[in-house]
């Protein structure tokens, strides 16, 4: 898996590498794709505004089609600043990238978030044991916390895919809690703020999906932005975000704001990478 998740298509590795500029009219912002397209492109309208007020400058914000497409564009330099997942920044640098991590969201006053697994209720998958011999539903195989950590509170509780339970990609945290209600999949992992959202907007029940357990805190998804860019650029752009105060901008964002982070935060997700192999 692991070795999947390093390969570059065949398009990628034929087109030259397009130098970054240092201190560009726009700034390229690239949005992990965990969830449909449109709905990402809605809930960072408003912080797209702010940051062009704060900046002076356009920005253009990019929504790729999957986790691997988004570090190709970040190692290949078509994309300035980026909100990667924990897995998919440690797998950008890790390709080539040169990526800073510099803020993550706030929530009850951590930098740090966690996922969920969930089961079909109908199915009657009521805990984690529950999962055996079952489909297990994952969003995109380079997704931390709808990959890695369930994978993790899976092989903690004894269960290990193929042998114990069937693992499928969906693409994305909307798709897995979907394949579960829709008995697609009997159980599945993804995000805990991804997760409540749905419930939230009704588009999951709890009628139909459960909560199976909650994983332990990881290391929020970070927003990172290229070394190339210009060092009084990259400080504007951590004051955007450090001094983001609007409270419509936050709660779109499901943030109560934003904390300093730096690489090594992310060295608990490196030990978690053995498990991709």
């Amino acid at each position: 898996m692991l070795r999947k998740l390093f390969a570059l298509s065949l398009f990628a590795l034929c087109v030259p590498a397009i130098a970054g500029q240092a201190n560009p009219d726009t700034l390229r912002v690239a949005l992990l794709p965990d969830e449909s397209p449109q709905t990402i492109i809605k809930e960072n309208a408003a912080l797209q505004s702010y940051l062009e007020d704060r900046l002076g400058k356009q920005i253009k914000l990019v929504v790729t089609t999957d986790y691997s497409s988004m570090i190709e564009a970040a190692r290949f330099e078509r994309i300035d600043l980026a909100y990667f997942g924990p897995l998919s920044y440690v797998l950008a640098n890790k390709s080539g990238a040169q990526l800073e991590p510099f803020a993550a969201k706030l929530k009850d006053g951590e930098t740090t978030y966690r996922s969920v697994l969930v089961g079909n209720v109908a199915a009657g998958v009521d805990k984690i044991s529950d999962i055996q011999g079952k489909p297990m539903a994952y969003g995109d195989p380079a997704s931390t916390s709808s990959h890695l950590i369930p994978k993790k509170v899976l092989l903690d509780a004894g269960l290990e895919t193929d042998r114990d339970y069937q693992e499928n990609f969906t693409g994305s945290h909307d798709a897995v809690a979907t394949a579960v209600q829709n008995g697609h999949a009997k159980a599945g992992g993804l995000s805990k703020p991804i997760f409540e959202s749905l419930i939230e907007r009704g588009i999951i029940s709890k009628d139909k999906v459960q909560v199976l357990t909650y994983s332990e805190p990881y290391p929020q998804y970070p927003w990172v932005m290229q070394s190339y860019l210009d060092d009084q650029l990259k400080d504007k752009i951590r004051s955007a975000f450090m001094e983001l105060a609007d409270e419509d901008i936050l709660g779109a964002l499901g943030a109560e704001g934003f904390g300093k982070i730096e690489d090594s935060d992310y060295d608990v997700v490196r030990d978690l990478m053995p498990l991709l192999d």
